[in-house]
C-alpha cells in the first residue's frame, strides 16, 4: 500500500499530505498513519489536502478518527488548503465546524 508523504514543521507539527483520491481506497491507509503518528507521540497533526482532488464519506470517516485519535491523547489535528471540492463537502456534511480549515499547513497551528 502507497503511504503518504509525512514531514514535521519546526514547530513539531507534523503534516501528512495525502495525493489525489482520498476514497475508500486511500483512507484507511490516512486512518493508519494517522493513528501510527498519535501512538509515536505526535499529537498535533496537519493533513494537507492541497494535493487531494476528491473526498468521499470514507476520506472524511478518516479524517475524523484522526482527529478523535488525536484529541484522546490531547492534541488536535486540523486540515489545511483543501480544494474548492473538499471545502464544499465539508460545508454540505457541516463538517467544516469540526475540522478547522487553514490556508496553509505551516500555519494551521499558529495562535489567532
Amino acid at each position: 500500500m502507497k503511504r503518504f508523504d509525512i514531514r514535521t514543521t519546526d514547530a513539531g507539527v507534523v503534516v501528512i499530505s495525502p495525493q489525489g483520491r482520498l476514497n475508500m481506497t486511500a483512507a484507511p491507509i490516512l486512518r493508519e498513519q494517522l493513528r501510527e503518528l498519535v501512538e509515536a507521540g505526535s499529537t498535533r497533526l496537519v493533513v494537507d489536502l492541497g494535493r487531494t482532488d476528491f473526498i468521499d464519506s470514507s476520506g472524511l470517516g478518516a479524517l475524523i478518527s484522526g482527529l478523535k485519535t488525536a484529541r484522546q491523547a490531547g492534541g488536535d489535528l486540523r486540515i489545511a488548503a483543501p480544494t474548492a471540492q473538499i471545502e464544499t463537502v465539508l460545508e454540505l456534511t457541516n463538517l467544516n465546524r469540526v475540522l478547522r480549515s487553514h490556508d496553509s499547513a505551516d500555519s494551521a497551528f499558529d495562535a489567532r
